[in-house]
């Protein structure tokens, strides 16, 4: 068995494993590379392995660092299945067709002008190639045994565990944050010999849950005082429907006053839709309040702005408001003509609720840079940043201590031999190694870019 690490070494994005194992090669997710423009630029290098020799590529989950160059796999040859649990594989025909509009880059210094990552003839075929499993249903692949568990992180996110030669070795993917609205939680207590493991917040812990709502409210009340703006970059899927869910429960247990609150993405319309053809992935709260007809999705001032148009006519809506808008770096999408206009206003609170990658636009405001170009007009940044990291579909340093220790609590064979840290800047990465050293004693190793290890 050998694992090459391709992809989300040093770095949170661009998540790539090969697997040779049972003498079948296994893709763990082909994510694209995100941040500055070096990390752009890695998308378009060819493959270091030939992807006509791939016999399946597995997904995770459906975040576009995961899964967003499936295409180019199939536009460089790949011919093989594409598999994942039901959601990921309805979500991610949404968010890579989205991508469709973002893939080719615009011109820069370096004179880089590549061919189109991939293209629409490509994705259809990664759309046709794809099938959905059900968790715990045991799939084979030749001789390898592989199945999807909850990972906890979003809709339908895995633990892919792949047993073969006498091994099993999981990965987990990302890791959600315990506890979160709607996602049933991380399952743990499984056995594993390796483990290839996220470590984005490796080196920090999140507010616990109560802090976390009471944050939002101290914000939604911040800016009905100051007749401001509420200003939340949030990802289409998860972040947006967590924070949904939160303010409807806020309205209707009047702990906050109605307020306007725009959610002006249609990528996130469409993937709450999506949530709710799947309720049954729900975890068990959210269930028992849509059984007593509640919609969970949908509180009074809600507006759900599908137009250019309708998304324009935000900036006349008087205030207090709040606006969920896409990317949630700010590296695209409806956010950043918001950004432009209310990020010169001290009455305007920016909420970041999301782990913002290096040389991303939401990283700089996040880190205080006071000037930046925006839609390439200058904007002095005057708003208050406030950041909530326990909205972090991320699990922080202890709940991944805790679950790596679950599947290490037995006794002989069944403990977990080694640990590959991986989805994570070094400093967190290096954190997190120090931390299982510390207080699991199992041998975890930070693998660089193009390494490979015999299991």
């Amino acid at each position: 068995m050998k694992l090459t690490f391709l992809g989300a070494s040093h770095r949170v994005t661009g998540s790539n494993y090969l697997l040779e194992a049972g003498g079948k090669k296994l893709l763990i997710d082909c994510g694209l590379f995100q941040g500055d423009w070096d990390a752009h630029k890695k998308n378009y290098n060819e493959f270091t392995f030939d992807p006509k020799s791939i016999d399946a590529v597995l997904v995770t989950h459906s975040h576009i660092d995961h899964i967003g160059r499936i295409p180019k796999l199939f536009r460089d040859g790949f011919e093989g299945k594409v598999y994942s649990t039901h959601p990921v594989q309805d979500f991610a025909a949404l968010f890579l067709g989205d991508q469709l509009k973002f893939i080719n880059p615009e011109e820069d210094p370096d004179q880089f002008h590549p061919e189109p990552l991939w293209e629409e003839t490509d994705l259809n075929k990664a759309i046709q190639g794809w099938e959905g499993k059900n968790y715990h249903e045991p799939m084979k692949i030749g001789d390898v045994t592989i199945v999807f568990l909850d990972a906890g992180h979003i809709l339908g996110s895995s633990i892919i565990m792949v047993e073969a030669e006498g091994k099993v070795i999981s990965f987990s993917g990302d890791l959600g944050n315990d506890p979160v609205p709607i996602v049933p939680p991380i399952e743990k207590g499984f056995k594993t010999d390796y483990v290839v493991m996220e470590s984005t917040y490796g080196d920090r812990n999140h507010e616990n849950i109560a802090q976390r709502a009471l944050m939002l409210e101290k914000a939604i009340k911040d800016v009905q005082k100051s007749n401001g703006v509420l200003l939340v970059p949030a990802f289409a899927m998860e972040r947006t429907q967590e924070l949904l869910y939160e303010i409807n429960h806020m309205v209707e247990t009047k702990q906050i006053e109605p307020i306007q609150v725009f959610v002006d993405s249609p990528l996130a319309i469409k993937a709450t839709a999506i949530y709710k053809k799947y309720e049954s992935y729900f975890d068990v709260e959210a269930r028992d309040m849509i059984k007593a007809g509640d919609d969970i999705f949908n509180f009074p001032g809600l507006v759900i702005t599908r137009t250019p148009e309708e998304s324009r006519q935000i900036a006349k809506a008087p205030g207090p408001k709040v606006i969920i808008a896409g990317s949630g770096m700010s590296n695209g999408g409806r956010i950043l003509f918001h950004e432009r206009n209310y990020l010169g206003d001290p009455t305007t609170i920016m909420l970041f609720v999301g782990f913002q990658v290096k040389g991303t636009l939401g990283r700089k405001i996040k880190d205080g840079q006071k000037n930046l170009r925006i839609l390439g007009q200058p904007v002095q940044i005057r708003a208050e940043i406030r950041e909530i990291a326990g909205y972090s579909a991320h699990a922080d340093q202890s709940a991944l201590i805790r679950w790596l220790s679950s599947l290490h609590q037995c006794e002989g064979e069944c403990q977990v031999k080694k640990v590959f840290l991986t989805h994570g800047e070094l400093t967190a990465s290096q954190a997190l190694s120090t931390k299982i050293k510390d207080t699991l004693d199992i041998t975890s190793i930070i693998p660089i870019e193009g390494e490979t290890f015999e299991l």
